[in-house]
């Protein structure tokens, strides 16, 4: 390790201490950290820029592109008021149905602008039907990120990890689809036995069942383009299941999943003729540059040894035991996400794991989903554990409902290290099956 490795360090630590206590906006802060180290000269710009990922931000950045047409087109209004007056009055098909929407919408969206989208509807819902919004949009965050677990595009994490180890949409699907099934069915589950006192059905009280009436209509009046634009809504969906395609076939045409998603992107743009700049507008720039930023700076104390020392001196002291490896990535990656953010985190532990491999090659790439699981489904265990959490307690502040930490913990504690203890078992499975 270079004798100089500790200003990165040092540079790193106070950056995630910033994002932690919120000190500082995420991107603020993470390129705040970036333009210390050039200004004291520990790297170039040069430099910096060779570390950032551009494959990912070019994947971000054309789906949130589609996602942002796509919620122009009304098609998430009409899932939502199709599934709330399917649900009717009934709290426990509510929290069923919108947890099972959410975590399918998140595999193949963003997973924080599917509950930017969802969280608002279920506050609306559950507040006029006289039920405690809080449990609900815990539920819907944690499914959000079982969810987005299963895919490539679902969870930050996944495109970071997907797109350093080259792995492709199909292989996620195939290897982590399982496993977030089982686990998603058990959270689901779990919560409601947790919650069963506040999931009561209500009584046929006509104020509430009309307020529910009231909401849905609003939203109806509100969105008249997802009931009137069927072409606009038939081409951003149309542009959205090649997107799919392409990502799926990409053995076939050997085409990234970033090359894949920015191209759709600019092809929806032009063929309906929207507005690119208030679409460009929606795209979450800070995300983007808070990747960059950390890019370059786990970049930084790779190239001066720190990551190494780390992977010398804690991962691979613990031999070559592929059960113990695996099992090693998967629960400190979980417990470490519940702490701190999984994306900063995923970014820290991909060269580590890559060390792993180096010394002791395990097949079918079972340590990547063993940090994918632990990474995303870890992100589950606090408010600050994934940027889908903090987003949607900040919803729930502004519409009046505060949520304290020891209060999501305990709702969210159980299902998570049920989900981890899942993910587990199917990696032990794996690994007896392919050694």
């Amino acid at each position: 390790m270079s004798p100089d490795a500790w200003v990165p360090v040092a540079v790193f630590v106070a950056v995630y201490v910033a994002i932690s206590f919120e000190w500082l906006h995420k991107a603020a802060a993470a390129m705040l950290g970036v333009m210390v180290l050039l200004i004291i000269g520990v790297i170039d710009v040069h430099g910096a820029a060779r570390h950032i990922d551009f494959e990912t931000i070019m994947l971000l950045i054309g789906m949130m592109g589609i996602v942002s047409v796509l919620k122009k087109s009304g098609v998430f209004t009409i899932l939502q008021v199709k599934i709330a007056r399917r649900a009717g009055g009934r709290p426990v098909l509510i929290l069923v149905l919108f947890c099972i929407t959410t975590a399918v919408l998140s595999a193949f969206l963003d997973n924080v602008t599917t509950v930017l989208i969802m969280v608002p509807i279920i506050i609306d819902l559950t507040r006029g039907m006289g039920l405690d919004p809080r449990i609900y949009v815990v539920a819907l965050v944690m499914a959000s990120n079982l969810g987005g677990t299963a895919t490539l595009v679902g969870d930050p994490p996944n495109i970071i990890i997907g797109s350093r180890a080259g792995l492709s949409f199909n292989q996620f699907l195939i290897y982590l689809l399982p496993p977030v099934v089982g686990a998603t069915a058990v959270v689901i589950f779990s919560f409601l036995a947790i919650n069963r006192n506040s999931l009561r059905p209500i009584d046929d009280n006509p104020t509430q069942l009309n307020s529910m009436q009231t909401m849905l209509a609003k939203i109806g009046r509100e969105f008249p383009a997802a009931k009137t634009d069927r072409v606009f809504l038939a081409k951003s969906i149309g542009c959205l299941a090649v997107t799919l395609l392409l990502f799926v076939t990409h053995t076939i045409t050997h085409l990234s999943a970033g090359v894949v998603a920015l191209t759709m992107a600019m092809i929806l743009f032009t063929i309906t003729r929207i507005d690119i700049e208030h679409i460009l507008a929606e795209v979450e720039w800070g995300t983007l540059l808070f990747f960059a930023g950390l890019f370059i700076l786990v970049g930084t104390m790779e190239e001066m040894g720190v990551i190494e020392w780390v992977a010398r001196n804690i991962f691979l002291r613990v031999g070559g035991n592929p059960y113990v490896m695996v099992l090693m990535v998967l629960w400190v990656s979980g417990i470490a996400s519940g702490i701190i953010d999984n994306i900063p985190f995923t970014i820290t532990m991909i060269p580590i794991i890559q060390m792993m491999l180096a010394d002791h090659p395990i097949p079918h790439n079972l340590l990547w989903w063993a940090l994918c699981l632990g990474a995303c489904l870890g992100g589950n265990l606090t408010m600050i554990g994934a940027s889908a959490n903090i987003v949607s307690i900040a919803t729930l502040k502004r519409s009046g409902y505060h949520v304290t930490f020891m209060e999501y913990v305990r709702w969210s504690a159980p299902g998570t290290f049920l989900s981890l203890l899942i993910s587990s078992l199917v990696l032990m499975v794996y690994l007896w099956l392919f050694l």
